[in-house]
């Protein structure tokens, strides 16, 4: 993909602070980074999100983030980690080339702001979920 920013970034003509490669995958320190040692994960090949890139690639990418969330216990001590990957612009993603975010967190950060939850009734939760196994 000519425009995209991680095709570039794969191909050597934007740098990259590089942490892991593999013959499917690499993982990058991020450009912007939310926290210390906020990291992607994005696979070599170009894919536009979770409905486009094969089952086994997605599969392959989540075994490498569990292994970088490992290292990077050890390595910044971190308190917890968000794994996020986002879908569309309307849930956050603005690369179009499927990335996981390793995110990494202490106790009193604030860097993802805070998720008002809230609340069904019991009949709105089993029409929800009478639609949702339809198509499982």
């Amino acid at each position: 993909m000519n425009d995209c920013v991680f095709c570039k970034i794969l191909a050597g003509d934007i740098p990259s602070y590089q942490l892991f490669e593999d013959e499917h995958c690499v993982a990058i320190l991020d450009a912007f980074p939310g926290t210390k040692g906020h990291s992607l994960v994005l696979p070599k090949k170009h894919y536009q999100d979770i409905s486009d890139v094969p089952e086994e690639l997605y599969g392959h990418m989540m075994r490498v983030v569990k292994r970088l969330a490992g290292s990077f216990k050890k390595a910044l001590n971190y308190d917890g980690i968000n794994i996020m990957q986002h879908n569309g612009s309307p849930a956050g993603q603005t690369v179009f080339h499927i990335h996981i975010h390793l995110f990494p967190r202490w106790s009193g950060d604030e860097a993802l702001g805070g998720w008002n939850p809230g609340q069904m009734m019991p009949a709105e939760y089993e029409l929800l979920k009478t639609e949702l196994l339809k198509h499982i």
